[in-house]
């Protein structure tokens, strides 16, 4: 019997993508036996995150990285970081922001839950845009002698808002730092960069998601400066950041999962086997009448109720039905996978469902693919 099973927990398919709520990622054995040799001794954790963020560092080809407990509470801590600088008598202080400089900006049309992860540093939230555009002039007009940085969140960034690129202009046109959530914005490994090369001060990245860490793992990649005071707030020091700590065998094991993934033959075999599953059930629902099915790339800020978390340039295999002929509709179908035997989690689309590959383990598309053939097809 199962761990999940004694507990009385249901297993499911994940077709949907790496959400942290559905338990993030599928670690690697790799990765496991890295975290079980890590359990076995003791070490000097300041000494283990120094060098595993010197070593995550060389890997990416960025000035410094710092592992912390997930992308949330990386927002934190960068946050507080910005704020504080390495004044110890400000780090100390937080959340009061009394004295420093506590204003962080972001886009209105980008407003999401984990703005909460910048006002639990003590920050205060500045807003700026319209509600369905913002001009460069908002951001330029918000930034004065408070302003202590700007967050832009990847996957909520909507196509009228003002690009990535723009904002680390403008912002370091008043030499304010700018903070790119890109939690979920993996693979390719050279998204790892892909921010720190246009500007961004501080990037942050899930562990958990599709790096295939521990789900408690996350990522602050950027300027030395700020990552040595992200290192003041957090664990094992004393600052806000102390709480969501860090264990020594999720530093050890996101450290071999970003190892496996520094390998160009790695990573070209892993995108393969997204495409193989993807187009497995593309070919297999082709042939079921009444269905549409075909591949689609994820697009940019895909993270949605309807489209899941794949990250952008993930294939997605898209099923289409005319409920004329087949009367169900997406949520019905939605619904009876997910509480069939096993469980099928899938994502909505437009005008059906999206089934993502890169959640899936191997074999697990025959039975995705098999199950929704079965619930449209119009057979008796």
């Amino acid at each position: 019997m199962g761990v999940y099973e004694k507990l009385g927990v249901k297993t499911m398919i994940n077709a949907v993508g790496n959400g942290t709520a559905v338990g993030g990622s599928i670690m690697r054995p790799e990765v496991l036996a890295a975290m079980e040799d890590a359990s076995r001794s003791f070490v000097r954790l300041p000494e283990l995150l120094q060098k595993a963020g010197r070593r995550v560092a060389e890997l990416v080809g960025v000035e410094a990285a710092y592992i912390t407990a997930g992308a949330a509470a990386g927002v934190t801590v960068a946050v507080a970081a910005c704020m504080t600088g390495k004044d110890d008598a400000k780090v100390h202080q937080l959340p009061n922001t009394e004295g420093m400089k506590d204003e962080v900006i972001i886009q209105v049309m980008q407003r999401n839950y984990y703005e909460l992860m910048i006002r639990l540093a003590g920050a205060r939230l500045i807003e700026v845009g319209l509600a369905n555009r913002t001009y460069p002039w908002h951001i330029e007009s918000a930034i004065n002698e408070q302003t202590a940085a700007i967050v832009h969140f990847v996957a909520y960034s909507p196509p009228l808002d003002l690009p990535v690129e723009n904002v680390i202009e403008i912002a370091h046109k008043h030499s304010v730092p700018v903070i790119v959530d890109a939690a979920a914005e993996f693979p390719p490994f050279s998204n790892l960069r892909r921010y720190a090369d246009m500007g961004a001060d501080l990037t942050i990245f899930s562990g958990g998601k599709g790096l295939r860490g521990p789900q408690s793992s996350g990522l602050i990649l950027g300027r030395e400066d700020l990552i040595e005071a992200c290192t003041m707030h957090s664990s094992p020091n004393h600052g806000v950041g102390r709480p969501p700590k860090v264990g020594k065998e999720e530093i050890v094991g996101l450290v071999t999962a970003l190892e496996l993934f520094a390998s160009e033959e790695f990573s070209q075999a892993e995108l393969n086997s997204y495409e193989e599953r993807t187009a497995y059930i593309v070919e297999a629902l082709s042939h079921t009448p009444g269905i549409l099915a075909y591949r689609e790339t994820a697009p940019p800020s895909s993270f949605s109720e309807l489209s899941g978390a794949a990250p952008e340039g993930v294939p997605l295999a898209h099923v289409e039905w005319e409920e004329a002929i087949i009367p169900k509709s997406k949520e019905e179908v939605r619904q009876e996978l997910a509480e069939g035997s096993p469980g099928i989690m899938a994502a909505f689309s437009p005008k059906g469902i999206s089934l993502a590959p890169h959640t899936m383990q191997p074999g697990e598309e025959r039975i995705v693919a098999e199950r929704v053939a079965q619930l449209l097809s119009t057979q008796e």
